[in-house]
C-alpha cells in the first residue's frame, strides 16, 4: 500500500482548510432534546429544606460569633505604665 511521505523538514506541503472549523459553530442540529423532568414534590421540598438549613446554619453562626466580633463598650479603656509617661 502505498503512502504519501512528508517531505523533508515535517511540514505538509499543502496548508490545512480549516473552513470545518468555521461551519461548525453555524451547525445547527434538527433533534430537539427530550423535554426536561419537572421535579416531584419531594425534590423541590428537600432543595427547600437544604436551602433554610444553609442560611440558618449562616445566620446562627454570625449570631453566636458576634460577641466575639464586638468590643466591650462598659469596660475602663486599660493604658500601659509606658503610654504614661512612667
Amino acid at each position: 500500500m502505498f503512502r504519501p511521505q512528508p517531505p523533508p523538514g515535517g511540514t505538509p506541503s499543502e496548508p490545512v482548510p480549516f473552513a470545518f472549523l468555521a461551519e461548525a459553530e453555524r451547525f445547527r442540529s434538527n433533534v430537539t432534546p427530550p423535554p426536561r423532568q419537572r421535579a416531584s414534590f419531594g425534590e423541590l421540598a428537600g432543595r427547600w429544606l437544604l436551602g433554610l438549613t444553609l442560611v440558618a446554619g449562616i445566620v446562627g453562626a454570625l449570631i453566636a460569633g458576634m460577641p466575639a466580633l464586638s468590643t466591650p463598650s462598659d469596660a475602663p479603656s486599660q493604658q500601659s505604665q509606658a503610654s504614661q509617661g512612667r
